[in-house]
């Protein structure tokens, strides 16, 4: 039994953020008996503008993806289609459940888990509103390429959301095209690049049809959060490295499981989806002291998602694994 949990259930950085955002963080709570200044609110608009390449005028800040997301569903869901993939994301699954009168999942199955495009577009019929994570979340697969947006983008009464939550390990972004597109938004978070789950620090970068709604509601971002964030955006470079080292991880943990005739699935974010063998897989790791994601809502029997820890951690697990295998 190990003497404390491994976290690989939550897709979160195992390596902490630099002692410079720390520290800019701990200075915020000086002023925990005021609301966030508008002025700093702006800053780090303009530096995930200055980040991303979209006009600041164009990025929301929210506490959370999830929030933005269910935001997005309560708004725009009256009097359109609410249409998402499965599996996904799960808060925006339940989001849809609970908001969207009229609402169409597409099932995307194993092994591949495509999408299915031709599929998808017959079912733009009516004014619609499509939301995509990708990479997917939790199969790490690319869903959408350059052709399959040009070709949703043609549906000007479909309000196209693409959730790219895992935008830094995947390099693949759709962010250039909100200030062309009025019904196009990306939403993103720094919880797992930049080291941030703790602080909950998202923000959408979107179009004009989004913006005119949604800029009506800003965020007040925690003074921690904010100024955290701001830290991180300051130099990006750590960022980049722990994200190198974990899509090296990422490669190394597959190519273990496969090794050991697991079927593990190539993914494009922080985690991968496997399909395993071992009975009641998610209780007895978490007995052996690992948490991992339980997909069962959405997947069949077996499919568990691994997030990627640090070597050591992966390490562990694979230990772990190889005694309950």
């Amino acid at each position: 039994m190990l003497k404390e949990a491994l976290r690989l259930h939550m897709s979160e950085m195992p390596y902490p953020p630099p002692q410079r955002v720390v520290a800019a963080a701990r200075q915020s709570l000086t002023k925990l008996n005021r609301y966030t200044d508008l002025e700093d609110l702006q800053r780090l608009q303009e530096r995930l503008a200055n980040y991303t390449g979209v006009p600041a005028g164009h990025v929301l800040l929210s506490p959370g993806s999830d929030i933005l997301l269910r935001e997005i569903i309560h708004t725009f869901s009256p009097g359109r289609k609410v249409i998402t993939v499965s599996p996904s994301f799960f808060p925006t699954v339940q989001a849809a459940k609970r908001f969207a009168p009229h609402r169409l999942s597409l099932r995307l199955r194993p092994p591949a888990f495509d999408l299915n495009l031709e599929l998808l577009m017959t079912a733009l019929d009516t004014p619609s509103l499509l939301i995509i994570d990708n990479p997917n979340n939790p199969t790490g697969r690319i869903l959408l390429d350059e052709r399959a947006v040009e070709a949703l983008l043609e549906h000007r009464e479909t309000l196209l959301v693409i959730d790219e939550a895992y935008y830094e390990f995947s390099n693949m972004t759709f962010a250039d095209r909100v200030t062309d597109f009025p019904h196009l938004a990306i939403i993103r978070t720094m919880d797992k690049a930049f080291s941030l789950a703790g602080a909950r620090v998202a923000y959408a970068l979107v179009g004009q049809a989004f913006l005119d709604t949604l800029s009506a509601f800003p965020a007040y971002l925690p003074q921690p959060s904010l100024y955290a964030a701001l830290a991180a955006l300051h130099n990006v470079s750590y960022m980049r490295d722990n994200v190198h080292q974990i899509v090296e991880e990422r490669e190394r943990l597959r190519q273990a499981l496969k090794a050991l005739g697991v079927d593990v699935y190539p993914s494009h974010a922080n985690f991968l989806l496997m399909r395993t063998g071992v009975p009641d897989a998610v209780r007895r790791l978490r007995d052996a002291g690992v948490l991992v994601a339980d997909v069962s809502e959405q997947l069949p029997p077996g499919f568990i998602r691994v997030s990627i820890g640090n070597r050591t951690e992966n390490d562990a697990f694979l230990i772990i694994y190889k005694r309950l295998s």
